[in-house]
């Protein structure tokens, strides 16, 4: 049974095992502030080309989210998100569990666009309600598609004018960064957005997420919102060692486009064997509609996520690939495919 269900199934990248071992027995400061973490915080500004924002090292996505939004947020503030982001569906109420209500926003490709948030702003319109402040993006996002330049271009600039924050999850950063569709690149995002993090967990990290604060007004006193949400770790030193590695050389982006490759030789198969899809997606996850009898085929030797029910004959999968996944197991996908469709 090879899994296809998601991008952190495999452990970490073999460099960034010997570089933890290496460095085992070498005595260092706690909560990062140790050289390792001091060394890839550093590396990591001369790579986004921007030496005077501020990062932290933390271990996940989800807490990654919550901290940096409860931080950012003030009691009566909410942030406003698609209806697949993850904050609002795959965080077990995490935001709200804070305090901050978030707004859904019903779009059909993942994305949101300044419409979309006018259209929170004039459904929220007094002290009786709470206060549209937050917008919330993921790139590449839960289904697969990403933002182009001109789409965060216009999303930044109607954000500043509503004085509302941008904030984008990164959690397959890595992924929409070195898809073939994007034109972005890593030095855009702190004039585009007012955060972001650059996800380690989903892209050959073991754990990891970095936390990048641009706007000046959102840095103040954060690691005192990371420590009483439990994200400063005595070991920060882990999460250090790691991102130095990822970042030293082009290993971040070596370990995405692989998984980007992976996916794609999955789209073109299923594209030559017409088979339709849920979502656009140029990254790493793709959404294949295929008939319920060859689902129920596949799944007796790959494992992956049925994900929505179109008809009562087809239903869309999400197949997942990453940084470790095997040639030879997505050739052995696409043969089993073939042979069960004749």
């Amino acid at each position: 049974m090879y899994s296809f269900k998601n991008d952190y199934s495999e452990g970490t990248h073999p460099r960034i095992l010997n570089a933890l071992m290496e460095s085992n027995y070498e005595q260092e400061a706690g909560y990062g502030e140790d050289r390792f973490t001091l060394g890839a915080i550093e590396l990591l500004k001369q790579k986004i080309g921007r030496m005077d924002v501020d990062i932290h090292l933390l271990s996940g996505g989800t807490q990654t989210n919550l901290t940096a939004l409860s931080a950012f947020l003030r009691p009566h503030e909410a942030a406003i998100a698609a209806n697949t982001g993850h904050i609002l569906t795959h965080e077990t109420g995490a935001i709200e569990a804070t305090g901050h209500k978030i707004i859904s926003i019903e779009v059909e490709d993942g994305k949101l666009t300044p419409l979309h948030i006018k259209t929170a702003i004039d459904a929220h319109t007094d002290e009786h309600m709470v206060k549209p402040k937050l917008v919330y993006i993921s790139n590449s996002t839960e289904i697969g598609s990403i933002y182009l330049k001109k789409d965060l271009e216009e999303l930044s600039d109607f954000c500043k004018k509503h004085n509302l924050i941008l904030f984008m999850d990164g959690a397959r950063l890595g992924s929409a960064l070195c898809a073939t569709e994007n034109d972005l690149q890593l030095s855009d995002l702190p004039s585009l957005v007012d955060a972001f993090y650059i996800g380690g967990t989903k892209n050959g990290a073991l754990i990891g997420e970095a936390l990048v604060i641009c706007r000046d007004s959102l840095k103040e006193d954060f690691r005192f919102h990371m420590k009483q949400k439990g994200a400063l770790l005595a070991k920060g030193r882990l999460l250090g060692i790691q991102f130095l590695e990822l970042f030293k050389d082009d290993l971040f982006f070596e370990l995405a486009l692989h998984a980007n490759k992976m996916a794609g030789m999955l789209r073109d198969e299923m594209i030559k064997a017409n088979f339709k899809f849920l979502t656009h997606s140029p990254s790493n996850q793709i959404f294949p509609i295929l008939p319920n009898s060859l689902i129920s085929e596949l799944q007796n030797k790959y494992a992956f996520y049925v994900w929505e029910k179109v008809d009562s004959d087809y239903s869309a999968i999400r197949l997942v690939t990453s940084w470790a996944t095997k040639e030879e197991a997505v050739l052995a996908f696409i043969e089993d495919m073939k042979k069960l469709l004749k």
